[in-house]
């Protein structure tokens, strides 16, 4: 058998009520053993004591309890049995051995990890897994220790995700800072496929840190400044540009001024500085003209 079988057991009350009877029973028998010293049916008074208390015991060895999303896995000298997953007081047989493996979920806060990305520039990244076991037979027999085995192939996973994507990348491009759905859907695929083996299904993992490695991080940091300035600066010259071309056409359009080419020369470049300046334009008569 390689793979999980549930199973139902029998209800714990019965067992526990004939438990409580054997006992008393054993008991009864030592007073009667007392009352029955040097009678022929003392032996059987003892026999009895001993197969009441007998009984009794291997009966309570058989009660178990399993808690709201909880499950027992049974084995018989080895042999797997089967996993009863209903909550509630049950009774099995007393040579089964019991083995607690919770089905709630978890929450994984995994540690920061230092790696290159795929441009080779060094990240600090780290994760948050929500998991939980599916299948009790594979977290059992088929891993050595489920839980450190999520641990170690979340790390692995989430090191292959940062080598795999650039932390900021082309606008067509998916990066690890501006697409964290796209990231975060391909992390729990790849976690999925990797904890399977262990009867475990992932929930949700998303990125809980990420930022540049101390090391680069100012340089990076004065890269993007530079590349909104960059961006910045095209908006503004874009929309100055039309803006010239929309007042020359005016001008054009109600004929207000007649311009030659070098009038409409020194008028662009004038309103291009006015545009685009950064600081404001200080008003400067001209007395003159540019044919002087």
């Amino acid at each position: 058998m390689n793979q999980e079988k549930v199973i139902k057991v029998s209800s714990g009350w019965g067992c526990l009520a004939l438990t409580i009877l054997l006992w008393l029973a054993g008991i009864g028998m030592i007073f009667l053993a007392g009352v029955s010293k040097g009678s022929p049916f003392l032996s059987w008074v003892l026999t009895a004591m001993v197969v009441f208390f007998l009984g009794a015991t291997l009966l309570s060895i058989g009660l178990f309890i399993v808690e709201p999303n909880g499950s027992k896995v049974l084995l018989l000298f080895g042999s797997y049995v089967g996993t009863v997953k209903d909550s509630g007081f049950w009774w099995a047989n007393p040579f089964y051995s019991k083995r607690t493996i919770s089905l709630r979920a978890r929450t994984l806060n995994g540690e920061k990890l230092k790696v290159n990305d795929s441009a080779g520039n060094p990240v600090e990244i780290a994760a948050i897994v929500v998991w939980q076991v599916s299948d009790t037979y594979r977290a059992s027999f088929d891993v050595d220790d489920y839980v450190e085995y999520v641990n170690m192939q979340s790390e692995t996973a989430v090191r292959h995700l940062a080598s795999t994507f650039p932390y900021d990348g082309e606008d067509d491009q998916v990066s690890l800072r501006r697409n964290t759905d796209e990231v975060s859907v391909h992390l729990q695929k790849e976690l999925g496929e990797r904890l399977h083996r262990a009867g475990v299904t992932v929930l949700e993992a998303r990125l809980s840190h990420l930022a540049y490695a101390p090391e680069i991080a100012g340089v990076m940091l004065r890269r993007q400044q530079a590349t909104a300035v960059v961006a910045a600066r095209a908006k503004i010259v874009d929309g100055a540009v039309g803006m010239v071309e929309m007042a020359l056409q005016r001008l054009e359009e109600h004929k207000t001024l007649v311009l030659d080419d070098e009038r409409k020369a020194a008028m662009v470049s004038n309103l291009m500085v006015v545009l685009c300046g950064e600081q404001a334009a200080q008003p400067v008569v001209n007395a003159g003209t540019l044919y002087n």
